[in-house]
């Protein structure tokens, strides 16, 4: 069983934490992969840069621009992680954009992948109908999962879809603007949160963008399986130590 889906099933919320390869140093990678799985969290996206980061905000867009000016490409990356799993055994997703992937060679991308044991893909620009036409067969064959965004403008019809195809989790955006960080979540959001819940998906719900802090984090969490952390994170450690990393995890999980 994909290690994802094992994780999803453990009686507990989960943290995901996002970082950028390659940031705030090049071959800081592998470290902080080791550092946060130590610190207890649950899952990790790791996030290879791109020069044109639609969905990211600003933290993660700078994170991005610095890993690239650093030497970070596809290659460096899974050097990178060529032995990760002779020391971390949760899951590990790669999240990026489709062109460098495609420039890689799809087949290619994914061999790899499974190679050094990475257990998903989140690319938000590739469309779930191309993914299913085109790309889902090599994805499979590579035992990798393919995770969906959904926001709060997705009609239920194409929820619906994209659950029908997922095997994993989805998602859930929890607002139509790019990546960063906030205070707490509206009525709205809240809104949404439990409109998706009530659609009763086959898949589990993550939550990500807008996550910082325990209340966020627990308002996230209170009809989704979990959340994720990332331009909080990438700040963090822009400004700390990397083998203070364990430090940042109670901020979310306790408060």
């Amino acid at each position: 069983m994909n290690r994802i889906n094992q994780k999803l099933q453990e009686d507990k919320k989960l943290i995901s934490i996002y970082f950028t390869a390659g940031y705030p140093n090049l071959n800081d990678t592998t470290t902080i992969i080791k550092n946060l799985e130590k610190s207890g969290v649950d899952m990790i996206e790791i996030g290879l840069p791109f020069s044109d980061p639609l969905a990211d905000g600003p933290t993660i867009q700078a994170s991005s621009t610095q890993a690239l000016k650093n030497g970070m490409t596809t290659e460096v990356l899974f050097n990178q992680l060529q032995d990760i799993r002779k020391s971390v055994s949760i899951p590990l997703i790669i999240m990026g954009y489709f062109n460098p992937i495609l420039q890689y060679g799809i087949e290619a991308f994914c061999k790899r992948c499974q190679e050094i044991g990475i257990d998903g893909l989140i690319l938000p620009d590739l469309p779930v109908d191309v993914f299913v036409e085109q790309y889902k067969a090599t994805f499979e064959k590579y035992g990798l999962i393919n995770v969906f965004l959904i926001t709060p403008q997705t009609s239920d019809e194409r929820i619906r879809y994209i659950d029908s195809v997922s095997n994993g989790f989805i998602y859930m955006v929890s607002s139509a603007s790019t990546t960063g960080a906030k205070l707490g979540f509206g009525v709205e959001q809240t809104n949404y949160f439990k409109r998706i819940a009530d659609l009763n998906l086959n898949n589990p719900q993550i939550v990500g963008f807008g996550i910082s802090n325990h209340k966020t984090f627990n308002q996230a969490t209170q009809y989704a399986k979990g959340a994720i952390i990332g331009s909080a994170f990438v700040k963090f450690i822009k400004k700390s130590p990397l083998d203070n990393i364990e430090n940042f995890i109670p901020t979310i999980s306790i408060g």
